[in-house]
């Protein structure tokens, strides 16, 4: 009998996400996942994990100087967030009525719309 293993890079969280860190020097910080990346295992979430970068003045856009920059924080660091409770949940999978398979909060048993854009 062979078990199955379960794919590395299957992620149940998605770009436009509301999330919640989890662990870090960011914990307690709510924002919308902006990238994904999956080799990595890692997000960008807006206005976590700020670092500092110094910029020369470049010709074209004539800036300089101290910028801050999101850097990527890993997917087990943050959790998505569930509005009607207020805090964070775990995703799971479900079939619906309509036979299509959604996202939905184990705590609240709310399907997750899917962000289009």
């Amino acid at each position: 009998m062979s078990v199955k293993k379960a794919s590395k890079n299957k992620l149940r969280l998605k770009t436009g996400d509301k999330v919640i860190v989890i662990s870090g020097k960011d914990k307690g910080k709510i924002g919308n996942i902006v990238k994904v990346f999956t080799a990595t295992r890692k997000v960008l979430v807006e206005d976590v994990n700020l670092k500092t970068k110094h910029k020369k003045v470049d010709t074209n856009t004539q800036e300089g100087g101290i910028v801050k920059i999101e850097a990527p924080i890993h997917i087990s660091n943050v959790m998505y967030y569930c509005e009607s409770l207020g805090k964070g949940s775990r995703i799971g999978y479900r079939v619906n009525n309509d036979q299509m398979k959604v996202r939905y909060c184990k705590k609240s048993g709310e399907e997750i719309e899917e962000n289009t854009k």
